[in-house]
């Protein structure tokens, strides 16, 4: 599998996420607040360079998703076939995570069949650790 590679400013997103986490950065000047995701360096709205990372409820809905279809990365052809989600947080509703919908967090990526997807259907995150990193990934609720 492919895991992330951590940046000077997206490493506290995977050290939060290594504690089973969600959060997002946030822009810290007192008239902003805007959060932010990915995790830079200056908030785009007021260019502050203070930030904090706000701790999210872990739900939201996909946005959308898509089914890769071959020819794939060798290290995902054997999962094939599987999803890849746009996830839209409840609490952040500009904030949009990519990840995958599995039927329990350790389980492989094709775990859920995907006739079960739909845009606007509600998830929430659970986490599992790939190669040392912990990574977000999403389960389906029912709704």
């Amino acid at each position: 599998m492919l895991t992330p590679v951590a940046d000077e400013d997206g490493a506290p997103f995977w050290e939060y996420t290594a504690r089973g986490e969600l959060r997002v950065q946030a822009c810290a000047a007192p008239d902003c607040g805007e959060l932010r995701f990915p995790p830079r360096p200056c908030c785009p709205h007021c260019r502050s360079f203070d930030s904090e990372w706000r701790l999210m409820s872990g739900r939201g809905r996909i946005w959308s998703y898509v089914l890769p279809h071959p020819p794939l990365l060798p290290e995902y052809a054997a999962q094939a076939p599987y999803n890849a989600v746009l996830v839209e947080l409840a609490d952040a509703p500009l904030i949009r995570l990519v990840g995958n919908v599995v039927a329990d967090p350790d389980a492989p990526l094709n775990s859920v069949d995907p006739t079960r997807l739909r845009i606007g259907a509600p998830v929430r995150v659970a986490f599992t650790e790939i190669d040392g990193v912990t990574v977000p990934r999403w389960l389906l609720e029912r709704g």
